[in-house]
């Protein structure tokens, strides 16, 4: 039977604001605009397409939007269903044609994966100084955050700004140019991409903008190029593209953030939006049993609430440090889930702020580890974030695109006296974790236990107040963390 995290996704938002489009005003009409377009082949508005973007016009009663770039995603061979390689005659099994189609699906998974070799900046020191900013927001009830999309989508902004706006992202990126950023981002962005039948593993960019401003057509094919991103032009302000927006995002993220979707909206005086997802499903290895799960008590912040663990006995690492004990479970597939539980009067903050935590995460092979016997409870959550993250970012260095005196967007748009700031920079993340059932043995008298030496042969790790969780994705990297301060309500 499955067992598996139900779902983790993320939505980034970055929209820029304007003072001038052309001419010092932003054009309202149509016609205004048509007596307006650049004729330069570098420039890209509503009527003037370079024949290097793909052009495909979508219309509805009301509006029109255009798609300037349609980019086409890698194509990779799927892992084989064993049922289909049975005989229903005979029974036999052909283990010949399955080893086949196993062995492309490899080929692929094993090409996809080696991306990360390419990859030559320090993302556990990015991981590390954004999760202690960001995971401090105390308006969040359970602050989750996917250090992946919001690394996606500074690295294509990145590309669109230039001098300090470029210099200070690039610092938080820790990564020296914008061609190492753009390798960088490159093959972060393959190395934990996948669709193979398997594990579902999904990232999307897009690019949002307006149709009466003029744009950079090469800035916009770069992020086509190495992000993936698709690019649309419309009327900001309006509730057509607006729509339209929110339609990309949920068939991004399977529906799973039509909430948070909701709530974006483009301004009128919004020249450019930045939007990149992350959705990421698998399964347990190792099965949690439903007639295991039972009725237990999470201490949470706000208050005692009893709600449905998920229990599980098996042989397992155990790891402890400063103020914290930790264990990860690995998922079909590649990838694994940590899950990290203070001290007794130790707030996840604490760990969270603990070098020793990213040391671990960086490197497993930590000295203080015991293999034994683990009685694992951990209860069932759904649980979700929306950040505002304009003072975080210029709490980390990235403060010169918010200022609109000092904010570069040369490489992108066509006018370069036409000045514009980032306004708005919003994560939405939302992560659950489940089971359906099996029979399984089922284990009670558990007792929390925190950073001291385990015992000698069984552990009992039990997730019944505030706790840390980590996914690593298939490359081996952090892509989701979050804090579980109150499950249930």
């Amino acid at each position: 039977m499955k067992r598996t995290i139900a779902f983790c996704l993320s939505l980034f938002m970055v929209i820029l604001s304007f003072t001038s489009c052309v001419n010092g005003k932003k054009h309202d009409s149509r016609k205004d605009n048509e007596s307006n377009h650049v004729n330069e082949s570098n420039h890209v508005n509503e009527s003037n397409q370079s024949s290097t973007i793909k052009s495909e016009q979508k219309s509805g009663n009301k509006f029109e939007y255009v798609v300037l770039v349609s980019p086409d995603y890698p194509q990779m061979a799927q892992y084989p269903d064993e049922m289909s390689f049975f005989d229903e005659k005979t029974g036999e099994f052909d283990q010949d044609g399955f080893d086949q189609v196993y062995e492309a699906w490899n080929t692929d998974r094993t090409q996809q994966i080696s991306y990360q070799e390419k990859y030559s900046g320090d993302y556990y020191k990015y991981f590390s100084n954004t999760s202690k900013s960001i995971l401090a927001d105390r308006t969040q009830k359970n602050p989750v955050y996917s250090p992946l999309s919001l690394y996606m989508a500074l690295a294509m902004l990145a590309e669109t700004t230039d001098g300090q706006s470029r210099s200070q992202i690039l610092n938080l990126l820790e990564t020296e140019d914008l061609d190492s950023s753009r390798s960088d981002a490159e093959a972060i962005w393959h190395s934990n991409y996948s669709q193979d039948g398997a594990l579902n593993s999904v990232l999307a960019n897009s690019l949002w903008t307006d149709r009466n401003c003029n744009y950079q057509i090469d800035t916009i094919e770069t992020l086509g190029k190495y992000y993936y991103a698709s690019a649309f032009q419309g009327e900001m302000g309006s509730e057509q593209y607006n729509q339209q927006l929110h339609d990309w995002i949920n068939a991004q993220t399977g529906n799973l953030l039509t909430d948070q979707a909701g709530k974006l909206a483009f301004e009128p005086n919004t020249i450019l939006g930045l939007v990149s997802t992350v959705l990421f499903q698998a399964k347990w290895v190792n099965e949690f049993s439903e007639s295991n799960t039972e009725k237990a008590v999470f201490h949470g912040v706000d208050q005692d609430i009893e709600i449905d663990f998920m229990n599980h006995s098996d042989s397992n690492t155990y790891y402890w440090a400063e103020n914290f004990g930790a264990i990860k479970l690995p998922l079909e597939s590649g990838g694994n889930m940590w899950f990290m539980l203070p001290d007794q009067g130790v707030e996840p903050l604490d760990v969270i702020d603990n070098d020793q935590f990213y040391q671990l995460l960086e490197d497993d092979s930590w000295q203080d580890q015991k293999f034994l016997t683990v009685n694992f409870s951990v209860p069932k959550f759904d649980v979700s974030a929306d950040f505002n993250l304009n003072q975080s970012l210029q709490n980390l260095g990235i403060k010169d695109v918010f200022t609109l005196d000092k904010a570069d967007f040369t490489p992108l748009l066509a006018n370069d006296s036409d000045p514009a700031y980032l306004s708005t920079v919003k994560q939405g993340t939302r992560v659950a974790i489940d089971e359906e059932g099996v029979t399984a043995a089922s284990f009670t008298a558990m007792m929390a236990c925190g950073a001291a030496m385990p015992p000698e042969e069984e552990l009992d790790f039990v997730l019944d107040r505030p706790f840390v969780f980590v996914i690593n994705g298939i490359s081996g990297l952090p892509i989701f963390i979050g804090i579980v301060n109150q499950v249930g309500i």
